[in-house]
């Protein structure tokens, strides 16, 4: 079926959003060697906020009828599990790689059936468990592997993983009950109060607020590209394009996020990964891909060598 133009535009514009995710892991990785993650992550995170609340007063005041205590607790709840992938993701980029912390966060994609079967009851079909199988597999090969072996910052980042899957189950249920950029706002001020709570219990509060660190170039580079680029405007898009394509596409196009991060940190800090490791990461993408690929889609892919396109 020939795809409308504005779904093509929908597609490139979400390629082009998995492409700054994918690219902030070097970014990130580069800046907290000046400042300390949770101080990174409380002040990205204040920023995206700010700038999706003055877009809400400026476009949609209407939503702040809306805002209630239910509305606050539900992205409070969001808010914790986002602040666990990106706290334990930030933290993990200090000891390990960029490339193998974006392939391991990809990992969320896997895990959201698997929770949701585990914990909500719903029924876990064959390609969810092939997808499982597969990116299990491959996270072993990418971690256990020659120089690339399992560490604690590999660790972190599972933690992330885990993290992000809870964040994106709780999202299909809070976002039916209230607007989306509301939520959305309530959701990235909680992330930017624990990062800074955080940052003052576990970190060097004086290290992290003297002006010759704050103002370094990585720093500031880092910090308007991921809660501009990569927080703010990427929802911005994503809310306003997706409905001109279908779920199973946007997930596919999002499984390229851990690609982009192992392109992007081999062009800008060369790193290389091992044969096995380079396997473990298709394996990984790969489970990825059948974790969202629907059932039909699947059959049909065995049955005649090619996924059509419904």
């Amino acid at each position: 079926m020939k795809i409308h133009t504005s779904a093509k535009f929908a597609d490139l514009s979400l390629l082009f959003v998995a492409l700054i995710w994918g690219s902030t892991f070097v970014i990130v990785q580069n800046a907290i060697t000046f400042l300390q993650p949770l101080i990174f992550n409380g002040i990205r995170f204040f920023l995206a906020a700010l700038f999706l609340f003055l877009w809400l007063l400026i476009f949609k005041p209407s939503q702040l009828k809306q805002l209630n205590i239910h509305c606050l607790k539900s992205g409070f709840i969001l808010g914790i599990c986002l602040f666990i992938g990106y706290a334990f993701q930030t933290i993990g980029l200090v000891y390990t790689t960029s490339a193998k912390a974006g392939f391991i966060t990809g990992l969320s994609v896997v895990l959201v059936p698997l929770f949701m079967f585990l914990f909500l009851k719903q029924t876990l079909l064959i390609n969810h468990i092939i997808g499982v199988v597969i990116a299990t597999i491959g996270l072993y090969l990418l971690t256990i592997s020659n120089a690339f072996l399992f560490n604690i910052g590999d660790f972190y980042v599972l933690i992330c993983a885990i993290g992000f899957a809870l964040q994106i189950i709780l999202t299909g249920k809070y976002s039916k009950e209230h607007p989306t950029l509301l939520l959305t706002i309530v959701q990235l001020f909680t992330v930017s109060i624990f990062g800074i709570i955080g940052s003052f219990l576990f970190e060097n509060p004086k290290a992290n607020f003297k002006i010759d660190i704050i103002f370094q170039k990585e720093v500031i580079i880092a910090l308007i590209i991921t809660s501009v680029l990569a927080t703010a405007l990427a929802f911005l898009i994503q809310t306003s394009l997706q409905k001109y394509t279908n779920s199973t596409r946007v997930a596919l196009i999002f499984a390229t996020e851990p690609v982009f991060a192992a392109m992007t940190a081999y062009l800008f800090n060369n790193e290389q990964l091992t044969a096995s490791a380079t396997i473990g990461c298709v394996l990984i993408l790969l489970g990825m891909i059948f974790s969202e690929l629907p059932r039909k889609t699947l059959l049909a892919t065995f049955r005649r060598g090619k996924i059509i396109e419904k």
